[in-house]
C-alpha cells in the first residue's frame, strides 16, 4: 500500500496546486471548488492507504521475490442464497414509482427499502457466534 499511498498523494499535491493557481488566476469559484474536491477525495485515498501500510505492513505484491501462492489465501464468506436484494430492488422500484405517482407509494416503498435493507445488514450478524449461546 505504500506506492499506492505515493501515487494518490502525488495526485492530491497536483490537485492542491491546480486549486491553488485556478483559483487565484480565474477567479471562477465552481472550478476552484472542483479541484479542491478533488484535492481532498485523493489526499482521503492516501490517508487510508498509508494507514493500511503502517498496520498490514508489505503485502506480496510489494515484494518483487514474492510468488503468487504467496497471496493466495482464505476466501470471505459467500451467503448462499438470501431474500434480502430482491426485496431491496422491490422497495427502491416501489419508492422510484412513488416519486411520479404519489407521496403515499412513495412512503410505501421507502417502508420497504427501509426494512430490506437492514435485513440485508443484518442478515448474518450473528455467523461466527457460538450455536449453543443462541
Amino acid at each position: 500500500m505504500k506506492i499506492e499511498a505515493l501515487l494518490f498523494g502525488g495526485v492530491a499535491v497536483f490537485f492542491g496546486g491546480a486549486a491553488a493557481l485556478y483559483g487565484v488566476w480565474s477567479r471562477d469559484p465552481a472550478g476552484t471548488a472542483a479541484l479542491v474536491v478533488a484535492f481532498a477525495m485523493a489526499a482521503l485515498v492516501s490517508f487510508f492507504c498509508a494507514v493500511q501500510y503502517v498496520r498490514r505492513g508489505r503485502r506480496p505484491q510489494d515484494r518483487t521475490e514474492a510468488e503468487v501462492a504467496d497471496a493466495a489465501g482464505p476466501l470471505d464468506f459467500f451467503p448462499p442464497h438470501s431474500p434480502w436484494p430482491v426485496l431491496t430492488a422491490l422497495g427502491f422500484a416501489v419508492a422510484a414509482t412513488g416519486v411520479v405517482f404519489g407521496l403515499w407509494l412513495f412512503l410505501i416503498g421507502v417502508g420497504i427499502l427501509a426494512r430490506s435493507v437492514l435485513g440485508l445488514v443484518f442478515q448474518y450478524v450473528n455467523r461466527g457466534a457460538d450455536p449453543e449461546r443462541s
